[in-house]
């Protein structure tokens, strides 16, 4: 009677002789009974270099079919080579190397249709230093790790673009006025310096917000919770835009249920808020048109809470496609425009998601941009509320 594995797929008939051929039945029943439970590919080489085992996930990674590996020799069914397309199988030398080696490091190699893939060795013994009697390849899919270099070097690039303009503004204006500081007049010196501290708090507003990035990555950000006046705290940002733009380019009201019934305490961390709608209204004022209007409102209950606040910032521009609605909360998405760090909106929706809050985006009444901001409201009950 012939056996099968987990697929349906025949298992090799053991073969006498010497313990250098094809694996046992025993030995392969107890190997094919889990392969389809690995979330790795899983590739068996016997002694006499042939193929004698693929799991379904192995054969989805190398592209193939089962008749295309099984019974082949590796040189034949898998001819796996490096990125400078030397043969791995003869690099590695995996019968006739090093009598005490039993694994191979994992190593980035091109499969036999061309593309990478990961791939790790095990090399079976039936005693110490003894002969290769089966190797067990352990394959992954590259995309995710090429993934996450292209992530790498966007953030490399990214931050070398931002931080270029602003020091070379800082060290510019900062050598001028050291080496000819009595040529400048007054106002030409308090232009200079006013100029140094813009660029100053760019950085170092790019920095915090690569900081913040990592720490939402890695779930480890602390928010230093207290009761937030976020009323005066929005007040506060209209002024300060208002000191550096125009009159009215900022607005602040509150809602209709906020004017009659005044607005829920709140228990936040206040630097986290100011940083949300900073970015919120920069956002709006870059890539949005005409006045930015900022609501605050009461909002209903959220999740477990009673009540929320709700913030909605306005602008008068052409809308957001509901196409991009939500890949603009992505890291370092940036639009046709591209004339920001594609940091903000991300930012922002892990720091209110943080305070147990949510972030979206949709149409106002004009057709510009609304972002609706809900943060849950009310005090602990350690604090009495």
């Amino acid at each position: 009677m012939t056996s099968v594995d987990g697929t349906g797929a025949p298992l090799p008939e053991p073969t006498a002789g010497s313990p250098g051929g094809q694996v046992s039945r025993a030995d392969a029943a107890q190997v094919h009974g889990v392969e389809e439970l690995l979330p790795d590919g899983l590739v068996v080489v016997g002694a006499d270099q042939r193929v004698t085992f693929a799991n379904t996930e192995a054969l989805r990674i190398l592209a193939c079919d089962r008749s295309d590996l099984l019974g082949r020799t590796v040189v034949d069914g898998l001819p796996l080579r490096d990125r400078d397309g030397r043969d791995w199988w003869a690099h590695t030398t995996a019968w006739n190397g090093v009598s005490s080696r039993t694994t191979h490091r994992e190593k980035l190699l091109v499969a036999p249709k061309g593309h990478e893939v990961l791939v790790t060795a095990r090399f079976v013994r039936a005693r110490h230093n003894g002969a290769v009697e089966q190797v067990l390849l352990g394959l992954r899919d590259a995309e995710g790790r090429q993934l996450a270099e292209r992530d790498q070097a966007t953030v490399l690039s990214t931050v070398a673009h931002e931080l270029r303009a602003p020091l070379t503004s800082v060290t510019g204006f900062t050598s001028s006025l050291l080496r000819r500081w009595d040529r400048f007049t007054d106002e030409q010196k308090r232009l200079m310096i006013e100029t140094i501290e813009s660029d100053a708090t760019r950085l170092t507003r790019l920095i915090t917000e690569l900081l913040d990035i990592s720490r939402l990555d890695s779930d480890s950000l602390n928010l230093r919770l207290g009761p937030v006046d976020l009323q005066a705290l929005l007040r506060t940002h209209v002024v300060r835009y208002e000191l550096g733009r125009s009159v009215g380019a900022v607005q602040l009201r509150l809602g209709a249920r906020a004017t009659q019934e005044g607005l829920p305490q709140l228990w936040a961390d206040t630097d986290r808020l100011e940083q949300i709608f900073f970015n919120l209204i920069e956002n709006a004022l870059t890539h949005g048109d005409g006045r930015v209007t900022v609501t605050l409102d009461r909002g209903e209950s959220l999740e477990d809470f009673a009540e929320s606040v709700v913030v909605l910032v306005d602008d008068e521009g052409d809308g957001i496609p509901v196409s991009d609605r939500e890949r603009i909360f992505g890291r370092f998405w940036h639009g046709p425009s591209n004339a920001s760090t594609g940091l903000g909106l991300y930012v922002v929706r892990g720091l209110v998601e943080a305070h147990g809050g949510s972030v979206h985006v949709t149409d106002n009444e004009s057709g510009g941009a609304r972002f609706v901001v809900r943060l849950p409201a009310g005090m602990p009950a350690v604090v009495g509320g």
